[in-house]
C-alpha cells in the first residue's frame, strides 16, 4: 500500500478522510516542514518513501520540470486529477 506525504494546501477532511480508510498518511505540519520549497517538499516525501498529495498547481509543475529532466522522485498525486 501507498504511503502519503500531505502537502499543507490539502484539507484536513481528506486526510481525516484518508486515516478512516486505513491509508498511511503524514502531513507536512506533523513533520514539521510546513513552509517549506516545492523542491523540500519532493526531497522530503523521497527521503520517507512517501508520494507527496497536494492541491497546489505549483508542486505540480516543479514534479514536472523533474519528470522531463529524468530526475527521479518518489510521486505526486493531485487533487486536481481525481
Amino acid at each position: 500500500m501507498i504511503s502519503l506525504y500531505m502537502d499543507e494546501h490539502v484539507p484536513r477532511a481528506i486526510t481525516l478522510g484518508l486515516r478512516l480508510r486505513g491509508i498511511d498518511v503524514l502531513t507536512v505540519q506533523e513533520d514539521n516542514f510546513s513552509g517549506k520549497s516545492d523542491p523540500e517538499l519532493i526531497n522530503r516525501a523521497g527521503y520517507l518513501n512517501r508520494a507527496i498529495f497536494t492541491n497546489d498547481d505549483d508542486l505540480l509543475i516543479e514534479a514536472s520540470k523533474r519528470q522531463k529532466a529524468g530526475q527521479l522522485f518518489y510521486g505526486v498525486e493531485s487533487m486536481l486529477t481525481i
